[in-house]
């Protein structure tokens, strides 16, 4: 076959818990990888792995597929729904969905699905694509990829009837379900948003359904929203909460429109952040700290699991002024919503898994990563402030900012096997540290944390790429530079490790 064929090609495909490739020709040194024959065999690879999963024949399977605006979506959906019909399982074509919505058409009985696969690559560019899959569990694990992918591996392209399709309009359901949500938070009746102004900015993605099949059926005026109409090119900016662009746009859309509240979402809408009627960013620290005072009253004393780069200040916010209990964990989406269900299901609440990206998971909500359900979260929040005179921004009033922030990646070069080395230099970044009297962050579970006067530092591997980030936030004007000299302090002699992202520093 073109482009992957053997097993080993197939494997890189892997990225974490999904699959993800590149699909369309146009960008130099990237060459497809992902085409429609490995999209087909990928979906027989999930048909046996779900099939023995649930103990059923292919036969009695029903799979919904969807996907978002990508230009290559289309033709990743026929081949995937080529092999599921090839099969005999009963295949559902969802159209342009959201990630969530594509797991909750297993949960509805309306929908009754055993599994789904959603074509996705989240914010990556235009010429990639993937597929996430789910069963009644939830996003399958790294290991069942594996598997999935070995799969694929075994089976040859599969021919079916894509006449035996039938058309699922799941887009509806979800947005139906999500209105009834808000309604009944709120008691107002069809209409409880009446009277407020919500900008949502989709980012040309799959998004553009919460402006128009959750706000306005709710009463919410959304003029001013922009990007709304699916593009799989992304003319207007990167689809990414955590992008500076996409989020003065959504900033600019806010201003300029007199909005209460602005949402913005990835294209898959897993991801969400927003920006109040003062243009202040609702992301990263500042949503964990907002989506935990939604939470604590219903969960008091209870445990907020993040990824390990949240900030001194909302460990301090959600300790002391909440009540409730921080565990920084592992970043990726997956890690810290396992922890999140490791925690609950050994006695310990923990309501909220949450990553500074943007992905959050509610124990309340299947512990499924919904941008749009954090939305909704925020949106009745809103509506209560409102009802009492009070802005939504003061649910995070208390919130301390570091003066100043800054990520670094440091590349490895050389290493075959890059995780080992990585390892062996945090190793020896710890013992150095310990030598020179730094205090270690513990427990960590992810890399090195320096707790220093002025602020702190985390040097850890990264996930999947041959890199080690650091970060850094210093309390202080200027402190970023001298923390990280102390860590390029503690690097020096491993030879692999690219460290002239620290020149500036160095050099002043």
């Amino acid at each position: 076959m073109a482009g992957v064929s053997s097993e080993k090609e197939i494997m890189k495909l892997q990225n974490g818990s999904d699959v993800r490739g590149v699909a369309v020709e146009g960008v130099a040194d990237e060459p497809v990888n992902l085409t429609a024959e490995v999209a087909n065999r990928i979906a027989g690879g999930f048909l046996d792995f779900l099939a023995h999963r649930l103990g059923k024949r292919k036969a009695e399977l029903r799979i919904a597929v969807g996907h978002d605006s990508r230009i290559s979506a289309r033709k990743l959906k026929k081949a995937v729904l080529e092999a599921l019909t090839a099969a005999g399982a009963k295949a559902f074509d969802c159209g342009m969905a959201s990630t969530p919505a594509m797991f909750m058409s297993i949960v509805f009985e309306d929908t009754g699905m055993d599994g789904s696969i959603m074509i996705t690559a989240s914010h990556l560019p235009y010429n990639r694509n993937g597929m996430k899959f789910f069963t009644k569990d939830g996003g399958v694990e790294h290991e069942d990829i594996v598997e999935i992918l070995k799969g694929a591996a075994r089976t040859p392209e599969l021919s079916g009837d894509l006449s035996k399709v039938e058309k699922l309009d799941l887009i509806d359901f979800y947005a139906k379900h999500l209105c009834g949500k808000i309604r009944a938070e709120l008691g107002d009746g069809e209409k409880p948003l009446a009277g407020m102004h919500i900008v949502v900015d989709a980012g040309n993605g799959a998004g553009g359904f919460f402006a128009t099949k959750v706000l306005e059926p709710l009463g919410a005026d959304t003029s001013g929203s922009v990007f709304l109409e699916p593009d799989g090119m992304f003319p207007n900016h990167i689809p990414n909460p955590e992008n500076k662009q996409a989020m003065a746009a959504i900033r600019k859309a806010v201003l300029d429109s007199k909005a209460d509240l602005g949402l913005i979402f990835d294209t898959d809408v897993d991801r969400m952040s927003a920006v109040l009627e003062t243009g202040e960013d609702i992301s990263r620290n500042s949503l964990i700290a907002m989506i935990a005072a939604i939470l604590a009253p219903k969960y008091p004393g209870s445990t907020i699991i993040t990824d390990s780069v949240t900030s001194d200040e909302l460990a301090v916010f959600l300790e002391k002024e909440l009540g409730l209990k921080h565990l920084r964990y592992k970043r990726g989406y997956k890690n810290v919503i396992d922890e999140c269900i490791r925690q609950n299901k050994a006695g310990t609440v923990s309501p909220l898994a949450i990553e500074t990206s943007g992905h959050g998971a509610l124990s309340e909500n299947y512990y499924l990563d919904d941008g749009a359900y954090l939305a909704v979260k925020l949106l009745v929040a809103a509506a209560k402030a409102r009802k009492e005179g009070k802005r939504l921004g003061s649910l995070i009033e208390k919130l301390g900012q570091p003066a100043e922030a800054r990520e670094y990646r440091i590349k490895i070069k050389g290493e075959e096997d890059f995780r080992s080395y990585g390892e062996t230099v945090l190793e020896t970044f710890e013992e150095r540290a310990e030598k020179a009297g730094i205090k270690i962050a513990k427990p960590s579970y992810e890399g090195v944390r320096l707790v220093l006067e002025d602020g702190w530092a985390l040097i850890r591997l990264s996930l999947h790429d041959p890199n080690m980030p650091v970060n850094v936030e210093s309390r202080n004007a200027g402190g970023v530079e001298k923390i990280a000299s102390r860590v390029v302090e503690l690097l020096e002699g491993f030879d692999s490790l690219d460290l002239s992202v620290f020149n500036y520093t160095r050099d002043r």
